[in-house]
């Protein structure tokens, strides 16, 4: 049973008057956690979108870069993206939700912010409303410190980022200590390690660039460390 079929199933449930957010209370653990996670990226950008002020055809285009849709699954996809717009709850409301869903576990919803600031800059413009949004939602996520500012940094081209928030380290850390987190953080990319998280097939291509990322922040960690 493909992914699509089981959001079908979720979508599903909403057509019989339950809200988003007690789907998402309903899609703990594994299988349904890859299902949540394609839901939540969907949902939140959708009140992501409405930040500032419209949705363009570019946004719209971005979940399609971050989940591969087959196109006999646009529709759900689109009407998911609707119920999240008209949906009377907060985004606020949903980031708790999906934050209790997935607790202490930071990578799925590292993942998920991820998602989040690719459909962000898909327009080629990061609207200051957009930044609150995503600042709000990592507040609740717990991951308003190193992973919000890589993460923009990475994908917002106003600063460089800085290689040891890529990494998650302290200045003062020893060589051998970032090497170790360099490690941790190629093999906490790997496709399959997403997966097990609760990340959809379909969307473990965030982990390409993602990787292009860490690399680069060790790399420059070691040129500096030797100079």
């Amino acid at each position: 049973m493909s992914i699509w079929t089981r959001i079908s199933d979720a979508i599903a449930a909403l057509a019989k008057g339950e809200s988003l957010a007690t789907v998402f209370d309903r899609l703990r653990t594994p299988p349904e956690r890859s299902v949540a996670f394609a839901i939540a990226v969907i949902a939140l950008g959708a009140k992501m979108a409405k930040a500032d002020g419209h949705v363009t055809r570019n946004e719209v285009a971005a979940f399609r870069e971050v989940f591969t849709i087959p196109q006999a699954e646009a529709r759900n996809a689109a009407r998911v993206f609707n119920l999240a717009r008209q949906d009377v709850a907060g985004f606020e409301e949903y980031a708790h939700r999906i934050r209790r869903m997935f607790g202490d576990d930071e990578g799925p919803l590292a993942d998920l912010l991820e998602g989040l600031f690719h459909i962000a800059v898909a327009d080629g413009e990061y609207h200051p409303n957009e930044d609150q949004f995503l600042f709000r939602v990592a507040e609740i996520f717990g991951l308003s410190g190193p992973c919000f500012r890589a993460l923009r940094a990475r994908f917002v081209a106003d600063t460089p980022p800085d290689p040891y928030d890529v990494l998650r380290v302290p200045r003062e850390a020893s060589l051998n200590e970032i090497r170790k987190a360099w490690r941790d953080a190629v093999r906490a990319s790997h496709p399959d390690r997403m997966i097990a998280r609760g990340v959809p097939e379909e969307a473990v291509k965030l982990a390409e660039t993602r990787l292009i990322a860490i690399n680069r922040a060790w790399e420059e960690i070691v040129e500096e460390r030797a100079a």
